[in-house]
C-alpha cells in the first residue's frame, strides 16, 4: 500500500509532484478545520502544513499509530506540538533553510522604507498632496545594524547591510565563528550594549519561553530615540503595547513589522501610527521561497520513506 499524504495548507504544485512520482498517494485539502482534521488524520502517513493549521497534541494522538510524519513547508514549528510528536514517535520535519533570501530581503527592504519614510509618502501622495519637505529621512550607510539571532536570515541581512556600508553588530546565544563574523566585520556584544548602540535593530530568534517579549519596555528604554525596530521573526518576541507606547511618544522613531502578537492585527494601534511600515506576514512570500518550502519538504519525506521506512 502506498503512503498516503494530506496536504492541510496549500503549498507548490512542485511537491505534489515529487511525492507522486515517488509513488505516495496526496489528498490535498488546504483549508482542512481542525474538527475535521482530527476525525480524518489516522489515515495518513504524512501530514504536511504551513502556518495556519495547529497540529496539535490531540491530532498528533489521533494520527498515531499510521501518522509518523509532520512536515512544515516552512521555517518555525510553533504551530506544532513538538513535545508530544516526540513522545508519540513522530518525525517532524521542515525547510528552514528555504526563506533565507526571501526574509532577508524583506527586511532590507522595511528597514529603507521606514528609514526614508516611502510608505508614508505614498500614502499620502495619493490623498493629493506633496509632501517632500515633511519626508525628511536618514541614510542607513555609515549607520550600524543591531542583528538579535545571527543564524542565516540574520548573517544575509548583515551581509546586504554592510554591502550597503553600514556597521554590523551581533548578538546571539551560541558561540558564532569568527570566519562567519568577518564576511561583515560584524563584532558580538551582548544585548543590552547592542540595543544601546544600533541604529536599526532587526530580531531573527524562534519565539520560545525565553524570547516571548525579549524586546519590551525596558529593552526598548535602551534604545536610541532615533532608531528602527524591524520584527520579521515572531511577533511575541515584541511585546507590542510596549512597542507603541515607544512609538506614540517618539522614544523610538520607527518601526517595520512582518509579523505580530495577534494576527491578522485587527484593532491595533499600529495600525494608526504613520511611523510605522507593515506588512502581513510576508517574509516567506515569493515565488522562489515557496517553490523552494515546497520541493525541499518534499524531498526529505521521501528520504524518510525510502531510508528508514517507518
Amino acid at each position: 500500500m502506498n503512503p498516503k499524504v494530506l496536504v492541510a495548507d496549500p503549498i507548490d504544485v512542485s511537491a505534489v509532484e515529487i511525492l507522486k512520482k515517488a509513488g505516495f498517494d496526496v489528498d490535498l485539502r488546504p483549508g482542512i478545520g481542525a474538527n475535521e482534521l482530527e476525525s480524518v488524520v489516522s489515515g495518513y502517513d504524512v501530514l504536511v502544513v504551513r502556518g495556519r493549521t495547529k497540529v496539535t497534541s490531540k491530532v498528533l494522538e489521533r494520527g498515531v499509530p499510521r501518522l509518523k510524519v509532520v512536515g512544515r513547508a516552512g521555517v518555525g514549528l510553533d504551530n506544532i506540538d513538538l513535545d508530544a510528536a516526540s513522545k508519540l514517535g513522530v518525525k517532524v520535519l521542515n525547510t528552514p533553510e528555504s526563506s533565507t533570501n526571501s526574509v532577508a530581503e524583506l527586511v532590507v527592504g522595511l528597514m529603507l522604507a521606514v528609514a526614508r519614510k516611502i510608505a508614508w509618502s505614498d500614502r499620502v501622495m495619493r490623498a493629493g498632496k506633496w509632501p517632500k519637505g515633511e519626508a525628511m529621512g536618514v541614510e542607513l550607510s555609515g549607520k550600524t545594524l543591531g542583528v538579535v539571532g545571527f543564524g542565516r536570515i540574520g548573517r544575509k541581512v548583515a551581509e546586504v547591510a554592510y554591502a550597503m556600508g553600514m556597521k554590523i553588530i551581533a548578538y546571539d546565544v551560541i558561540k558564532i565563528p569568527e570566519d562567519v563574523l568577518a564576511k561583515t566585520q560584524a563584532k558580538l556584544t551582548s544585548l543590552e550594549d547592542l540595543l544601546r548602540s544600533a541604529d536599526v535593530v532587526t530580531l531573527h530568534v524562534p519565539l520560545t519561553p525565553e524570547t516571548r517579549h525579549l524586546i519590551n519596555a525596558e529593552k526598548i528604554a535602551l534604545m536610541k530615540p532615533s532608531a528602527i525596530l524591524v520584527n520579521a521573526s515572531r511577533g511575541e518576541v515584541v511585546d507590542e503595547q510596549a512597542l507603541v507606547e515607544a512609538l506614540s511618544s517618539g522614544r523610538l522613531a520607527g518601526a517595520g513589522l512582518d509579523v505580530y502578537e495577534r494576527e491578522p492585527p485587527t484593532g491595533s494601534k499600529l495600525l494608526e501610527l504613520d511611523n510605522v511600515v507593515l506588512t502581513p506576514h510576508i517574509g516567506a512570500q515569493t515565488v522562489e521561497a515557496q517553490e523552494a518550502a515546497a520541493t525541499m519538504l518534499a524531498s526529505k519525506i521521501v528520504e524518510v520513506f525510502t531510508t528508514s521506512r517507518p
